[in-house]
């Protein structure tokens, strides 16, 4: 048995109640290839600095004080990734 039909087999054997949290879990997966790329990264392992530390604390003090935010569709196209 291939794991497609592992996978086909399992899901056959979810009641009706648990597989929309799977279709959207496997559709998360599949849908954005930015997404498949980021998750495909290793997990940072890197210490975080205190000059880092104080830098995302100051962003996040910009954004509750109500600075403006930059939505992620124009960063992607800002970098050139544009998935559509």
């Amino acid at each position: 048995m291939t794991t497609r039909e592992k996978a086909h087999k399992l899901l056959d054997e979810l009641p009706e109640s648990e597989i929309e949290p799977v279709v959207d879990f496997i559709a998360s997966r599949t849908e954005d290839p930015m997404i498949r790329w980021l998750d495909s990264r290793p997990e940072e392992d890197e210490e975080i600095s205190a000059e880092e530390e104080a830098a995302v604390q100051e962003a996040r003090d910009e954004v509750a004080a109500g600075a403006p935010l930059i939505p992620f569709d124009d960063i992607k196209r800002e970098f050139g990734y544009d998935a559509k």
